[in-house]
């Protein structure tokens, strides 16, 4: 059979909800932040982001949370088919935080939660045999009912011959052996759960735990003797996690010495947050043992993998990407607290970034000071009329990527808030209209803390009039505010788009624009969009696509904007644009709406003939564009 998938992974899935504040109790903490939790999911997304095809079986509730889960592992690029949902169970929570470097306060919300309602009839032969390997885990041996599915898994991997992989990830309040409120426990010692794990063992080629885990596997605290009993009922290779002291496996008979193991590089990371290491190390461990390496780079790829996640927030988030293991490997470490490493985070947020946006055909209603000053304007129906923008958007979209708005929320909160889940892209302006020096909206609060509140698929956009000629003092005013609202964007996880017309400022050539880039980029700024204006020559846009792709190999791209201009001007100027792979489409405004807004606030348009004239023209817009491109 056809191997579709690198690896399925079986068993729990949650909702961990992370507290905000470092170093206070859980009872003390006042906000959290939301992810995607449970091991087997935590792993699917790390090998998920590592390159391999990655799937996950697990079941979660038909309500807001499993639908959180299911489409955040879609957007990591994890195989969902395998994901049940229940009608008749919620969805698992689990909330913690992070007290100091040992201690992480937690607490599993998973009575008869919907992962643990998965029977062997879940289990999908054909979805086995469809993958190279499948890994489980040691919480879904705890009940018969999931112990059932897991074990067909494990059967069908075996008869069809796949690589079978355990993370003993032994959590002694699930198994029933301690209460609720040592959700953080790591061993408590039970014969029972001991008998349970070594009657499964003889499953596996690799079996991966902590000292603690293989001391439950082992039935012994002496971290040899558990070995050694371990070995006595199975061929894996053990691989033992040893914390700081970095992880060890051994493969054949147990030495007299765990030092006699095979090691991998360690890194001298400081320890920011212990949870979630563990998934990190086996996520790591799991590229390089179905890459086929040898055994000290698998360990290597793991111990790296285990670092990112011990220095920074959450679990899944923390994982790299491909590309930033291979950059951290070829550049080494440059400072134990990773989180704090420009270069690093910067690639960790750029490769790591969900969705995909190879085309953008953009319909842009943020103008606010264009609609406040026509005839028969008032805030109501201002209101009214992004709302029928919004309607002529999405029927151009008609449920296809690659489309978007940009609507602001003075005038449009309306129209904004109802593009939220509907897959348009959504740009959201933050600037007082024509201010420079830059001006903010007010809404953002004087240490833009009203970011906070923004919908997570909202894109921070600043429109900034700026040129190479500016003074000193004007640069300087700029430099300020921009700057602190991309570190503000990021800081809440939402991506910026910096918008910049030089030709507002000033003349301009065929440098200008690149100047432009290139003073942003000095300044620490990594757009995740441009919007530039439309340039005629060929040679500009090389010299702008040179200044960003120099400075930054992953930036979404450039969207051109349409500066009022008629259709056959825009026309002109995309066939020159779609000849670069970079410009990924338009941001395109008034082109669409200007007429149409004009005669709607006069009363002389019904407001679903100002809907069919704006879908008309920003259909024949994407055309337009579509066409640009495919000449190109």
């Amino acid at each position: 059979m056809t191997k579709t998938l690198d690896l399925i992974t079986i068993g729990r899935s949650s909702v961990d909800l992370y507290g905000a504040q470092i170093g206070g109790r859980l009872e003390d903490m006042g906000s959290f932040e939301k992810y995607i939790g449970g091991s087997p999911t935590n792993i699917a997304c790390g090998t998920a982001r590592l390159g391999l095809k990655s799937a996950v079986i697990t079941a979660v509730g038909n309500e807001h949370m499993g639908r959180f889960i299911t489409e955040q592992l879609t957007r990591e690029g994890v195989d969902t088919r395998g994901v049940k949902v229940d009608p008749d169970r919620l969805t698992a929570l689990v909330i913690l935080g992070i007290r100091d470097q040992t201690q992480f306060p937690l607490i599993f919300y998973r009575e008869n939660c919907a992962d643990m309602g998965l029977t062997a009839d879940d289990i999908d032969p054909d979805f086995i045999a469809a993958a190279r390997a499948i890994v489980a885990t040691g919480t879904h041996l705890s009940h018969p009912l999931v112990e059932g599915a897991t074990l067909k898994a494990l059967a069908i991997a075996r008869e069809q011959g796949l690589k079978t992989a355990l993370d003993i990830d032994y959590r002694p309040n699930l198994w029933g052996v301690a209460g609720h409120n040592d959700g953080e426990s790591r061993f408590v010692e039970s014969a029972a759960v001991t008998a349970k794990l070594q009657a499964t063992l003889h499953y596996f080629d690799l079996i991966v735990g902590t000292e603690e885990e293989f001391h439950i596997a082992g039935g012994t605290t002496d971290t040899l003797a558990a070995l050694h009993a371990v070995r006595a009922v199975s061929r894996a290779t053990l691989v033992c996690k040893r914390g700081a002291l970095g992880a060890t496996a051994f493969v054949g008979a147990i030495p007299d010495s765990l030092e006699q193991g095979q090691t991998g590089q360690g890194f001298p990371i400081e320890v920011f947050n212990v949870l979630g290491a563990g998934d990190g190390f086996f996520s790591g461990l799991l590229k390089g043992w179905l890459d086929g390496c040898d055994w000290p780079t698998a360990l290597k790829y793991g111990n790296v993998c285990g670092a990112f996640a011990v220095s920074r927030h959450g679990c899944t988030p923390a994982y790299p990407s491909l590309e930033e293991l291979n950059f951290f490997l070829k550049r080494g470490l440059v400072r134990p607290d990773l989180r704090n490493d420009k270069e690093v985070e910067q690639i960790h947020w750029s490769t790591n970034r969900a969705g995909r946006w190879p085309n953008m055909r953009v319909f842009a209603f943020d103008h606010r000071m264009q609609l406040e000053t026509l005839q028969g304007y008032d805030l109501e129906k201002g209101a009214a009329f992004k709302e029928l923008c919004l309607q002529a958007a999405l029927r151009v979209q008609n449920g296809r990527n690659g489309y978007g708005i940009l609507c602001d929320n003075r005038i449009g909160r309306q129209a904004l808030h109802a593009a939220s889940g509907t897959g348009l892209w959504i740009g959201r302006p933050v600037e007082l209209p024509g201010s420079r020096p830059l001006v903010l909206e007010p809404e953002l609060g004087s240490d833009y803390g009203g970011l906070g509140q923004w919908a997570r698929g909202n894109v921070v956009k600043v429109l900034c009039f700026c040129h190479p000629l500016d003074d000193a003092d004007m640069w300087t005013k700029q430099e300020e505010t921009v700057i602190r609202l991309f570190e503000a964007a990021r800081r809440n996880g939402l991506e910026f788009l910096l918008e910049v017309i030089p030709s507002k400022v000033a003349a301009v050539d065929a440098l200008t624009t690149a100047q432009v880039i290139r003073h942003w980029y000095k300044k620490g700024v990594y757009p995740d969009w441009w919007k530039l204006e439309p340039m005629q020559s060929a040679l500009a846009w090389e010299h702008a696509i040179k200044a960003i792709e120099q400075h930054d190999s992953h930036t979404r791209g450039i969207v051109v904007l349409g500066l009022d201009a008629p259709e056959a001007e825009l026309k002109a100027s995309f066939e020159v644009a779609a000849q670069f792979d970079l410009v990924k489409g338009f941001a395109v405004g008034r082109t669409i709406f200007a007429d149409s807004a004009k005669a709607w606030f006069k009363g002389e348009l019904t407001d679903q003939d100002a809907i069919d004239q704006m879908a008309q023209r920003y259909e024949r817009l994407c055309e337009i564009w579509d066409g640009a491109r495919k000449r190109a």
